[in-house]
């Protein structure tokens, strides 16, 4: 049987039993939380049944698992048992009469799942199709990677210690990483693709996995990423000064 087809119909098990799990807590905003963990399934999903034990294919496998995982487990803690996002409460009410369980599995959960499985090509091609020991562009992957794996990391720690610390209700998070880009946890996550797709590179016919940290960078810069907390954040009294100073993506100094 076709590797792809066994590893999204593994996926389309796993975002159906998100998916019921989400209409049992009446939020469909878990998907957020089912999104990392979802690489993690196809990765190890790809690895198990390609029985092609490379260590190309073993370094981005691992990487993908302590990406995903430390993703998921971070917004479990935020988002298990809390109100449904903002941003899934718009989409019910732009619905209206619709069934919405049916419109979320079609419009939330499904699409996600199609998104996912684009965005996984790097590692499904590595995989499946890698040979040889590892290059000069998998150690600059590699590279690349850490670099973005930091910067998300280290963003979403000082943010959550940021929000936490009562004296500070209210304030825009204006220090740490927060001092070079408004939005370092994202411009870390579209880092790390950008790794993983070098490390994939030596892989033959591997060049059309480029879609992958293109698409992402593209979702992050102008869909659901910078501009929905741009938005959010633009009536806020400390905004326009952030903004005029800081970088909105690549981390820069900020301006006098």
């Amino acid at each position: 049987m076709n590797l792809y087809l066994i590893t999204i119909a593994v996926l389309f098990v796993y975002f159906n039993m998100v998916f019921f799990v989400a209409q049992s807590k009446k939020n469909n905003g878990l998907i957020d939380v089912a999104w990392g963990f979802g690489f993690v399934v196809a990765a190890i999903t790809s690895y198990i049944i390609s029985n092609n034990n490379t260590t190309r294919g073993l370094t981005i496998t691992v990487l993908v698992i302590l990406w995903g995982l430390r993703l998921s487990y971070h917004l479990f803690k935020r988002n298990w048992n809390k109100p449904e996002d903002y941003r899934y409460v718009q989409m019910r009410e732009r619905w209206g009469d619709r069934n919405h369980a049916t419109t979320a599995y079609l419009r939330v959960f499904m699409s996600q799942m199609v998104l996912l499985f684009i965005i996984a090509q790097p590692i499904l091609i590595t995989n499946f199709r890698a040979s040889g020991e590892l290059r000069v562009l998998d150690f600059l992957g590699l590279a690349i990677w850490i670099i973005g794996y930091f910067f998300e990391v280290v963003g979403d720690a000082q943010l959550r210690q940021f929000v936490t610390n009562p004296e500070n209700k209210g304030k825009l998070m204006k220090t740490g990483l927060w001092k070079y880009t408004r939005h370092p946890n994202y411009f870390g996550e579209a880092t790390m693709w950008w790794g993983i797709f070098l490390i994939s590179s030596s892989v033959p016919g591997s060049l059309y996995g480029i879609i992958s940290p293109v698409l992402i960078t593209y979702l992050l810069l102008f869909v659901s990423g910078v501009p929905l907390l741009e938005k959010k954040y633009k009536n806020h009294p400390e905004w326009k000064e952030y903004e005029e100073k800081t970088s909105i993506f690549i981390p820069m100094p900020p301006k006098k």
